[in-house]
């Protein structure tokens, strides 16, 4: 049996060596590393894939987050709703930028914001909501959409970790993940679904006007050479990252099927095991499986995790410490059970390993080790 790896990078380039290795190839030749042809066309082809009217590139998932808010003009003051169950990027910019965050729970089953937890978070200061399709599944986002517009908010999805998924709206028409708010941000790290071979990042949205903006924040707040209207920042994809996402794109489908059939076979080979909840699939939303997030609720999730890996089987923790009670944005606002759900999802969650690679062989010694696991004891 191959080694597993949580993401198996190295199997996934074997199968498109000869296109990524002609298209790096190409970039060389042409000597156009900034803003080449390669942006341009990956820029173009993601908007087509993704359904939104504009793509704006940029060099990494963090920034994109920053760049939309400076977009919107929020200031210090404002505030920000969003998940403390998320990675910290998503509150790290909103520091950045002293902007507030406040926090509102999840739901136990998707790992997505509670919409009636946002609402009753909304204060006079309130400016956009930031809803993270965690784990590869979109939010609940008709409500959330709704809830702003009554509000007069803005909304910027995270959409770091479900690029490719669908959301239905109860009319059934269908958008996908990152074309629903008004702005929407990816990232294009190794390990996602659509990743790059170093960093990246991306930013959405269908509005003309939005869309010049976060184009002259990303370029030093310029969109005359040399002339620069507002602050901006320095945040470039470069054209050797935008010619391997141009390959990727085109297996992103496929990418993404495949890790719903890993995802099935763990479903069936944890049917009946009482401790294990398996990740809760939406009426609304496909899911992407960026992770395969089990809850283990008989209080065993760090014993499984070291079970696993004595028997070479890697497994993470995503999140094992939420952001309003982390050091850096701990505040009076979002005390220790203030999010209930939150925090008994850090003590509970365990994501498998998961990736386009994952076989047959593989796929059945994870899951007859964590059955194992709960047979000894």
């Amino acid at each position: 049996m191959k080694p597993i790896q949580m993401v198996d990078l190295v199997g996934q380039y074997q199968r498109i060596k000869p296109e990524v290795d002609a298209a790096l190839q190409r970039v060389i030749d042409g000597a156009v590393f900034i803003n080449g042809p390669e942006v341009k066309e990956f820029e173009k082809e993601l908007a087509v894939h993704n359904g939104s009217k504009h793509v704006i590139a940029c060099a990494n998932g963090t920034d994109a987050l920053q760049i939309a808010m400076m977009a919107l003009d929020l200031k210090p003051g404002d505030e920000v709703i969003t998940a403390s169950f998320t990675f910290v990027a998503t509150v790290e910019v909103v520091g950045l930028l002293g902007i507030t965050p406040v926090f509102a729970d999840v739901l136990p089953g998707t790992f997505n914001l509670d919409p009636d937890d946002i609402e009753r978070k909304i204060t006079p200061r309130t400016k956009a909501i930031v809803p993270v399709h965690l784990f590869g599944q979109v939010a609940d986002m008709e409500p959330i959409m709704a809830i702003a517009k009554k509000h007069g908010l803005y909304v910027i999805e995270d959409n770091a970790q479900a690029i490719g998924a669908t959301y239905t709206f109860a009319d059934g028409s269908k958008r996908r993940s990152g074309a629903i708010g008004h702005i929407a941000s990816t990232s294009f790290f190794p390990s996602k679904n659509l990743g790059c071979y170093g960093d990246g990042g991306a930013l959405f949205t269908n509005d003309d006007e939005l869309a010049r903006k976060l184009r002259r924040v990303c370029n030093h707040g310029s969109e005359v050479r040399y002339y620069h209207e507002v602050v901006g920042v320095n945040s470039r994809l470069d054209s050797l990252q935008a010619a391997v996402l141009r390959i990727k794109l085109r297996h992103l489908d496929e990418y993404n099927a495949a890790r719903n059939k890993a995802a099935s076979f763990y479903d069936a080979a944890f049917a009946g095991i009482d401790a294990l909840h398996v990740p809760e699939r939406s009426a609304n939303s496909t899911h992407v499986f960026h992770q395969y997030t089990l809850r283990v609720t008989d209080g065993r999730r760090d014993g499984l995790k070291q079970h696993l890996e004595a028997h070479g089987v890697p497994a993470m923790i995503y999140y094992p410490v939420s952001c309003h009670l982390q050091n850096a944005y701990k505040s009076d606002r979002a005390p220790e059970g203030s999010l209930p759900v939150t925090e008994r999802l850090t003590h509970e969650v365990l994501s498998l390993p998961m990736s386009t690679e994952l076989d047959n062989e593989q796929l059945t010694h994870i899951t007859d080790t964590v059955k194992s696991f709960f047979t000894q004891q």
